[in-house]
This record gives C-alpha cells, sequence and structure tokens, in this order.
C-alpha cells in the first residue's frame, strides 16, 4: 500500500465509517478495504479502494467526500462503484467498466468477496452471490457475452 497524506486520511474515513460493522463471515468490515487497498499499486486506485463501500455502505455522501477535498478522479470511482438501488446489479457492473481504476478495484473486491477461506462454512445463499460475482468479474474482464 501506499502512504501518502490522501491515503492516511481515507484510511481514517474508512475506519471512522466501518468501524462497527462486521462481515458475512463475523470479521470486523475494515478488514475487506483495507485487504482491497493491499492489492493496489498506485495512489488513486489505494484511496479509491480503502472508500469503495463507504458512500454504498454508510451515511456518507459523495458530496461529503468531495467537501473532504478526495480528487475528481477518486470520487467519480466512487460514484461508479457504488450500487444503488433499482439498478439491476450486472448493468452496475458494466457501468464500472467505463472506468479503468473502478475496474480494478471492483476485481480485487470481487476476489476478496470470493474467498471461501473467509466463512466457517458455505450457504446456498453464498454459492449464489459466489456464481453472481463470477459473472461479474467475467464483465469486468471482457470475458464472453455476458
Amino acid at each position: 500500500m501506499i502512504y501518502t497524506p490522501d491515503t492516511k486520511k481515507a484510511i481514517r474515513l474508512m475506519y471512522e465509517a466501518h468501524k462497527d460493522a462486521l462481515d458475512k463471515s463475523g470479521v470486523p468490515y475494515v478488514f475487506h478495504p483495507f485487504h482491497v487497498a493491499e492489492q493496489m499499486d498506485d495512489e488513486i486506485s489505494t484511496v479509491v479502494a480503502l472508500l469503495h463501500d463507504v458512500v454504498e455502505d454508510t451515511d456518507y455522501t459523495l458530496d461529503d467526500l468531495r467537501e473532504m477535498g478526495f480528487s475528481a478522479e477518486v470520487c467519480e470511482a466512487l460514484d461508479l462503484l457504488t450500487h444503488r438501488e433499482g439498478v439491476p446489479y450486472l448493468d452496475y457492473v458494466r457501468n464500472i467498466k467505463t472506468n479503468p481504476v473502478a475496474v480494478k478495484v471492483k476485481l480485487a473486491d470481487l476476489a476478496h468477496n470470493s474467498d471461501r477461506s473467509r466463512f466457517d462454512s458455505m450457504t446456498e445463499s453464498d454459492y449464489k452471490r459466489e456464481e453472481k460475482y463470477r459473472a461479474a468479474m467475467a464483465i469486468l474482464r471482457g470475458e464472453g457475452n455476458i
């Protein structure tokens, strides 16, 4: 991970936004965006990875992030990574394809979300979610006609 002033600001915000949440496996949620960020190789994608679920899952808005000084490039990728209610999942994923930073972050996000070792056991809904994630990864990689 690249530690710049913006990265540190994103770490603090990510922690504040998710500090009380648990992921689907019962682990503190803050480890998920941190893990995704560790897969990144530049400042912009690292900041986006750290914040990729903040707007979707908390009360923070894109306007809040802009006011905090996050760049237009960061906010554009975050806007695409925010799955809004009423938008079919695969349409949301197709929109992400328009931004290389969003694609890179979403692929790392999906890979971490699909890591079965995070779960003590898999349920039927976990298998269905995993299948949805495989379809999303195929779209983002430009594979097949999905």
